[in-house]
């Protein structure tokens, strides 16, 4: 695919730069280029087809044999809530002793504690093995997308092609979900309630052991921490900020989840929900893919508050959806603003944390989206199983809502953090 154009950018005197004929997939094929980058992203696109398909497979699984909802994101918040205030502590081991080192280990246990939910769940044991297995595996799992990213950090060496990569993961990321919810989804719905899960332990194994297995790629451990340097990367007002939007934002993603299934299933096509959820993916994908071909001037606290406001305009428009026909368009604009909002949050992470920090820094953005996630999955499975199926798009527009209010009031502070620590930007190399 390559499309010209012939358009203006924000510029810092007029406001306007002109940029001509560029292939929309050449920064992409410049980055994949580097010595062993194809092969660390692709072994890193299938360790993360989990993170699609666990959550949704567990709320397709316990819904359909335990028949009911409330459970069902109830489980799957406890997953997501065990990865959220673990991942960033599995992070900092990474960043001191090495990705192999650490990983392989609870890469290990947590399929294991996937392979005990799936067993669980087949025979509908007591709802507390359930939970006990979420919690092991989710604890376990780490951040797959952090490591990915500060791999990156080691490849490439100009504030451009870091742009370009970070855009391209996170329109892998949303290729995954485009795939991940509809395989899970057919698995479930067409051949056994635990199929998906099977499969994505299958995929977590193949895929993160061949990532880890990737030596020459792989951060050098930073060893102890330098003086100064001990203290949570979470101290710092302006990364409290992106982790409150990124809360939000993981709201939406959870909430999104839980109440596609539903409504789905009361419109009488349950098989549907993985379709529409990759519809919603498929919208960031593109966008993804779009913004990470442009070289941008404009400041990233501006972008990212504009993306999430963006992203609230879309999920307002849940409001009026009362079927799949409108479901479907609504879900493509809201997906639009989501993958520029995450590769901006990552880039301002990136320009706020040490170096030797940041898989940690990295992994709080997905820390971020995995609390909000397990408290979307669990207000939305309360809100259908009270207000009935459309009940879970309201949360989704409350986090939406919530998402641009804090933006916006920290704008200033985001602002200040990003002119005090600006990234390194060659006059042809700015973001």
């Amino acid at each position: 695919m390559v499309i010209l154009i012939t358009a203006r950018y924000p510029g810092a005197n007029s406001g306007w730069e002109s940029v001509q004929e560029s292939g929309v997939l050449a920064p992409y094929r410049r980055v994949l280029s580097r010595p062993g980058a194809l092969a660390f992203s692709t072994a890193g696109v299938l360790a993360r087809l989990p993170m699609s398909m666990v959550t949704i497979s567990i709320v397709l699984m316990i819904s359909t044999v335990y028949d009911t909802y409330g459970l069902a994101g109830r489980v799957a918040a406890a997953y997501a809530l065990a990865q959220a205030i673990c991942a960033p502590q599995i992070a900092k081991l990474v960043d001191r002793f090495g990705q192999a080192k650490v990983m392989r280990k609870s890469l290990a246990i947590a399929m294991v504690g996937l392979t005990a939910i799936t067993i669980v769940g087949s025979v509908r044991a007591d709802e507390l093995w359930l939970y006990l297995a979420a919690v092991l595996s989710g604890a376990t799992v780490g951040s797959m997308g952090a490591m990915v990213r500060a791999r990156w950090n080691r490849v490439v060496d100009s504030p451009r092609d870091l742009h370009t990569a970070y855009s391209l993961e996170s329109a892998l990321d949303e290729l995954v979900f485009v795939i991940g919810p509809v395989l899970a989804t057919f698995l479930a719905t067409s051949i056994s309630p635990t199929a998906g899960l099977v499969t994505a332990i299958v995929a977590a194994g193949a895929g993160g052991f061949w990532f880890l297995s990737q030596r020459a790629t792989e951060p050098p451990p930073s060893g102890r921490p330098p003086h100064g340097e001990h203290r949570s990367v979470m101290r710092s007002a302006p990364m409290v900020v992106i982790a409150l939007v990124f809360v939000a934002m993981g709201i939406i993603f959870g909430a999104s989840d839980v109440a596609t299934v539903a409504f789905s299933e009361a419109h009488g096509a349950k098989a549907w929900a993985g379709v529409m959820l990759a519809v919603m993916a498929a919208g960031s994908l593109l966008s993804g893919l779009l913004y990470g071909a442009r070289e941008w001037v404009s400041p990233l606290w501006k972008r990212f508050v504009g993306g999430v406001i963006l992203l609230a305009l879309g999920v307002s428009l849940f409001v009026w959806v009362d079927s799949l026909f409108v479901l479907a368009p609504v879900m493509f604009v809201t997906g639009f603003a989501i993958a520029p909002t995450i590769i901006t949050g990552n880039a301002l992470v990136q320009a706020l944390v040490p170096r030797s920090r940041l898989t940690e820094g990295l992994t709080w953005v997905g820390t971020a989206i995995g609390l909000g996630f397990a408290f979307g999955t669990s207000l939305s499975g309360q809100a259908i199983d009270s207000f009935g199926p459309r009940g879970g798009y309201f949360v989704v527009m409350g986090a939406g809502i919530t998402a641009a209010l804090v933006a916006l009031a920290a704008s200033a502070t985001m602002r200040a953090a990003e002119q005090s620590r600006p990234l390194p930007a060659p006059e042809d190399d700015r973001l």
